[in-house]
């Protein structure tokens, strides 16, 4: 028998903690909190069929970490010691049947829509405008790093008093601490901008406050991109990154997961189908965009759809050869997202040593049994890479939009309720 043929339900370490197989689901924004970001009875019934399931790690959806990194309505928050007893109550739940979990504490920086969410003070790394919403942030000054820094520790306390397993840095995907790593948007002068090594800065001294928090025992693992996509700016490339996450294991970071992309470039972070997306988009976030983008979206929709749909086909695994890279350089875990849906896929990036784990969210969001069904080979609800829950993401919550995908998804999770 091929000793290689299950690496997907082996244990895996991550710093201290230990689980018992390598799919995880990956972070997704719920869009169910209270408008106040505090958990309600929605977030737990996105969460608690994962954990039925036997997912083994569970991320949350990115938790702002101060009002002013919040980046959609209904968003989770750990601002503030009174989000502490309903986020215990998720962490409860989720344990109750087995499953870890984990928080991704994040900063939008400056991709938000400041109308969709109500944002007064849009702050980057430097005052560089984002291409697809226009919002220009202003430069935040150095006192404000440092502040920054401390929320994202006050943070990671209040989930360790949660009971969540560990925290991700969202350090990907063009928020905030990606916009400190990219020359594009980091245009700094000063200590934490320039060198690579400066522009790790402000992660580095994240993870520093973090650790003095939560001791060294705390898994702290980070998100980041395996390349910008950004062509014609001066986004960073896999080589650099690989960099980066080697500064960060030297800091102390138990394991990396590997995305792509900023909200400038596109659709690299899911790839699909994109027609259901935008119709949603347009529809939900951008109709707050200013009017000039906002009319320029609704008529050029059918050009960017096919534009789209042809630049990010759908593939499996498709940020593996950025994990490869990673996983060449670190002794940490490296998790790839991407596109995953088939234990195939999974087990054949295991075995060929490109990553230490997978992680998915489409497919939890269209079967929340989808461990299981992977675990055990049984048919269930499969995601069709239409992107409509990606469209619907801080105006509807987080949900299966496919017509046939949602009906199979509802009868299964009937049957289930009455069984």
């Amino acid at each position: 028998m091929d000793p290689t043929a299950n690496m997907l339900f082996s244990p895996i370490r991550i710093g201290k903690l230990e689980l018992p197989a390598r799919l995880f689901k990956t972070a997704t924004a719920e869009t169910r909190a209270s408008a106040d970001g505090f958990v309600t009875d929605a977030v737990l019934d996105f969460y608690e069929p994962m954990a039925k399931a036997g997912t083994p790690l569970i991320i949350t959806g990115n938790i702002y970490i101060s009002r002013q990194a919040k980046s959609a309505p209904f968003q989770l928050g750990v601002d503030d010691d009174d989000k502490i007893p309903g986020l215990a109550r998720l962490v409860g739940a989720v344990h109750a049947h087995g499953a870890r979990m984990f928080a991704q504490l994040n900063h939008c920086g400056r991709q938000v829509v400041p109308d969709f969410v109500g944002a007064r003070d849009v702050v980057s790394a430097s005052g560089v405008k984002d291409l697809l919403t226009g919002t220009r942030p202003r430069e935040m000054s150095v006192p404000e790093i440092h502040r920054i820094i401390e929320d994202f520790a006050d943070a990671a306390a209040r989930c360790q008093r949660a009971g969540f397993d560990g925290v991700q840095m969202h350090s990907a995907n063009g928020y905030l601490l990606s916009q400190f790593l990219t020359p594009y948007t980091n245009r700094r002068g000063d200590a934490y901008g320039g060198t690579l090594e400066a522009r790790t800065r402000f992660g580095r001294e994240i993870l520093r406050a973090i650790r003095a928090r939560v001791g060294p025992d705390f898994p702290v693992i980070m998100k980041m991109n395996g390349s910008d996509w950004l062509p014609l700016r001066d986004g960073l490339k896999t080589p650099e990154l690989v960099e980066v996450a080697c500064i960060m294991e030297r800091e102390g970071v138990d394991a990396v997961e590997i995305s792509v992309g900023h909200y400038e470039s596109g659709f690299p972070m899911v790839r699909g189908t994109f027609g259901r997306c935008l119709r949603h988009m347009i529809r939900g976030s951008m109709a707050h965009l200013p009017p000039l983008r906002r009319n320029l979206m609704r008529v050029f929709r059918p050009l960017v759809t096919l534009a789209s749909n042809l630049l990010w086909s759908r593939r499996e695994g498709f940020n593996l050869d950025y994990a490869r890279a990673f996983k060449a350089r670190l002794k940490i875990p490296v998790i790839c997202v991407g596109g995953f849906r088939t234990r195939a896929a999974m087990e054949r990036a295991l075995r060929d040593g490109l990553c230490d784990a997978c992680s998915a969210g489409r497919p939890f969001i269209a079967d929340p049994y989808f461990f299981e069904h992977i675990r055990d080979r049984t048919p269930g609800p499969r995601c069709v890479d239409c992107n409509g829950c990606v469209g619907h993401l801080g105006a509807q919550p987080a949900d299966c939009y496919h017509p046939a995908v949602r009906a199979e998804k509802d009868a299964m999770m009937a049957r289930r309720s009455d069984g």
